[in-house]
């Protein structure tokens, strides 16, 4: 754990899943201010970046390539990559997929190298096919730094995976106040695993998605009266850092805006106090009295989706109705993810999204909600 967590110079990690986009398409990366937003980041000391093979539809490595390996000496910065253990169906698409990935972000070597979204499902399908031994061979070939994965399932099934797999060196945990306690996505659980292992922890989704950044009612009053200038999302960003085990917290910041904010308070990290915890927990009682959708926007489920709905976006645009009632503003929200996408009722019920939710959802009966509401 240690000399892993000597490497961070900062606690805070440039998740690429989020990126600022033109034109509403999310293929259609901005460079420019994408660059800017690397620029801003790496001046004040931060250097991790995390990209996978599926974000931005098939482009965040090719925007990566460019913005920042072509623009930063290889040693100045880490790169974080994800096998997409999904689209394997023989051991050599190990072999061709990790040379895709290199190409694409236009690197010799991985920093740190993850088989992507493991479960027990995909854990067993990666001892198979040989995915575990993969990774291990490209890190004794020097093309990996370091191995590990990301995962979303239980805290059994991570200790079953640890357990065969003393090798992996950390392991990816979707972390924040929010889910600390839920048995479905079982977050203390997990990291209460990997601590027990001694397998340091990489947080993702600790804002859960943007969720715990838009703070309404009585969530809000409490946390504005801590401190009125610190924003939602610092908390929730914060709290996650504040965990021993845990060496770098991911943030998928999609503007300059969030960048500043983010950096403003990891630049010199300070841990959650005593009264913040309290506020905290506060705020987690209050959030669990409404019945929003806990969907994190991680857009797995959109690929396969036959009517090509954009089920993240139009759970967005419920949630908001739960949180503020029906406006023109959620309706015209509604309207424009809808307009070149399937609508909420046009679900032909086929489940394909909910084999691919990390959340566990089910999708097929939220999206009926989701219908009747904007109907």
């Amino acid at each position: 754990m240690g000399d892993l967590k000597k490497m961070m110079p900062k606690k805070l990690g440039f998740g690429c899943m989020r990126l600022p986009v033109l034109n509403g398409r999310t293929e259609e990366i901005d460079d420019a201010s994408f660059c800017k937003m690397i620029d801003t980041y790496m001046k004040q000391g931060f250097a991790y970046f995390d990209t996978a093979y599926p974000y931005h539809n098939q482009k965040s490595e090719e925007a990566v390539r460019r913005c920042l390996v072509e623009r930063y000496r290889r040693e100045q910065f880490f790169l974080a990559d994800k096998m997409p253990v999904w689209l394997v169906k023989e051991p050599a698409d190990y072999q061709k997929l990790f040379d895709t990935q290199l190409a694409r972000c236009g690197v010799e070597y991985f920093d740190f190298y993850l088989l992507h979204a493991m479960n027990a499902e995909r854990a067993a399908e990666a001892e198979e096919l040989g995915g575990f031994d993969f990774v291990q061979r490209m890190k004794t070939e020097g093309r990996i730094r370091h191995i590990g994965f990301s995962f979303h399932d239980s805290a059994e099934v991570l200790e079953d995976i640890l357990k065969k797999h003393p090798e992996m060196e950390f392991v990816q945990l979707q972390i924040n106040y929010y889910d600390w306690e839920s048995e479905n996505v079982q977050s203390r659980k997990c990291y209460e695993v990997a601590e027990k292992y001694g397998v340091p922890v990489i947080v993702m989704e600790p804002v859960k998605g943007g969720t715990l950044a838009n703070m309404t009612g009585e969530p809000a009053r409490i946390l504005k009266e801590l401190d009125a200038e610190a924003s939602y999302a610092s908390y929730a960003i914060r709290y996650a850092a504040s965990l021993p085990n845990v060496m770098l917290v991911l943030s998928g910041m999609s503007n300059p805006g969030q960048l500043q904010d983010n950096t403003s308070y990891m630049k010199e990290f300070v841990p959650l106090s005593d009264g913040e915890k309290a506020a905290i927990g506060k705020v987690v009682e209050e959030l669990s009295k409404m019945p929003t959708i806990a969907c994190t926007k991680c857009r797995y489920c959109v690929e396969g989706c036959p009517k090509k709905i954009a089920i993240p976006d139009v759970f967005e645009d419920y949630n908001m109705t739960v949180q503020f009632g029906i406006n023109d503003m959620n309706r015209e929200s509604y309207v424009r993810h809808t307009a070149e996408a399937g609508r909420a009722d046009d679900c032909i019920r086929c489940g394909k999204c909910e084999g691919q939710c990390p959340q566990h959802l089910p999708i097929r009966e939220l999206l009926v909600k989701v219908a009747e509401t904007f109907a």
